[in-house]
């Protein structure tokens, strides 16, 4: 990454501040993969050199005046992706769309993509222009479209992630980050779309998540209570008077999420307010009908796939809907993992301790830079073979059906 040069973008800084944005990092932009992922190798030892002496080469701590706006992202870049049962997802973009790296991030049940706020201030702030951050609602959740209850699944959602590849980052190497049911949609993507994640994903972080066992874990835990199974019921019988009745039982299935959403620590009131809002906007139809998928989700035959690829694991150690043993598990089918247990923190880690998970991802964009140099130098040869053979190029593999159970 080239270093800031204030001469060739002097009102950058200002421009970003008048729009309630954050200063960025500039860097310069090319359109090599390999050349754009070279650089980024060298930032990374750079931002690593600097830390080690005590420098803060982001300026994280100047970020205090824009922590809290959380009506930022509503600024950034946005567009829609059309899924494949004809549903709108809602899209925000960071960052260049020629950038070396694109980053995409997917949100958790019962939140939206504004979770990721804290982490897409420092992620700017950290990489500026040397990479793209995409952001989506999923369906049912924020802005996007409502799904019916049999689209209500973690291998649809697998299938909108896909959706929101190929439509918004169809070239490059890509990094794929999860939490909670996100981290479930990162998985199905995994497993129905393998080809397409040895040609072009070099990283994934899942975030407080888990690939299977649920119904013997906290979330089964949590959702087993007459009060959330009332409201199952309630939903499938008699749906027409559940939508009348939304505002009586919203208050019962509220509070549930909210006290797993925490751990020890105490957080802001404005992250409090925040969260809180992001549930009670969620739709209840989306609620009820997204519980039976995660108590039943098991996307194990993913981390076969992932195998290869550097991993961020995070969970906190207060986390009640998924424990840290499912962590655990994770990273033990997963070699080049990093498992990050994050202390007094719970099933809301990316928001109760933002700068813990935002340099974590720091950390996995580096080692998976670095991981795809060296498997580039390995394989490029062979890839290039292949494509001049007329396979179609990387995204062939989404010309065909899905792998599904």
């Amino acid at each position: 990454m080239a270093e800031p040069v204030a001469q060739e973008q002097p009102d950058l800084a200002d421009e970003h501040e008048r729009e309630g944005k954050p200063p960025r990092r500039p860097g310069r932009r090319r359109r090599g993969v390999g050349r754009g992922v070279g650089r980024l190798v060298r930032a990374a030892k750079l931002r690593r050199s600097a830390k080690s002496v005590g420098a803060d080469p982001e300026g994280r701590s100047s970020r205090t005046a824009f922590e809290h706006d959380f009506r930022l992202m509503q600024t950034d870049r946005a567009s829609i992706v059309l899924t494949e049962d004809h549903l709108l997802l809602n899209v925000r973009e960071v960052g260049p769309p020629d950038a070396p790296l694109t980053v995409v991030f997917a949100h958790g049940f019962c939140l939206h993509m504004g979770a990721w706020h804290f982490q897409r201030i420092d992620l700017e702030r950290t990489f500026g222009d040397d990479i793209r951050m995409v952001f989506y609602d999923q369906r049912g959740h924020g802005q996007s479209g409502m799904p019916s209850a049999e689209s209500s699944t973690i291998p649809q959602l697998g299938r909108d992630l896909a959706a929101v590849i190929e439509q918004k980052a169809p070239t490059g190497p890509l990094i794929l980050v999860g939490h909670s049911m996100g981290g479930m949609t990162v998985l199905a993507f995994a497993r129905q779309y393998p080809d397409v994640v040895r040609q072009r994903v070099i990283g994934v972080g899942l975030v407080a998540t888990a690939a299977s066992g649920l119904s013997a874990a906290g979330v089964a835990r949590v959702l087993d209570t007459p009060a959330v199974k009332a409201a199952r019921l309630a939903v499938k019988a008699a749906p027409a008077v559940v939508q009348q009745s939304r505002d009586v039982i919203r208050p019962i299935l509220s509070p549930i999420l909210k006290v797993t959403s925490y751990g020890d620590r105490r957080i802001t009131p404005e992250v409090a307010r925040f969260s809180e809002q992001m549930t009670n906007e969620t739709n209840l139809f989306t609620m009820v009908n997204f519980l039976a998928a995660l108590v039943e989700h098991d996307e194990s035959l993913a981390l076969p796939v992932l195998k290869p690829i550097p991993a961020l694991v995070v969970c906190g150690d207060g986390d009640m809907v998924t424990p840290f043993r499912n962590s655990v598990a994770m990273a033990e089918a997963l070699p080049h993992t990093e498992l990050l247990r994050v202390p007094k923190a719970g099933h809301m880690v990316e928001m109760e301790q933002p700068q813990v998970v935002s340099e974590a991802l720091e950390r996995l964009i580096d080692r998976s830079l670095e991981h795809a140099r060296t498997e580039r130098s390995l394989t490029g040869v062979f890839r290039a073979v292949a494509d001049r053979a007329g396979h179609g190029g990387v995204w062939s593999a989404f010309g065909g059906r899905p792998h599904r159970r």
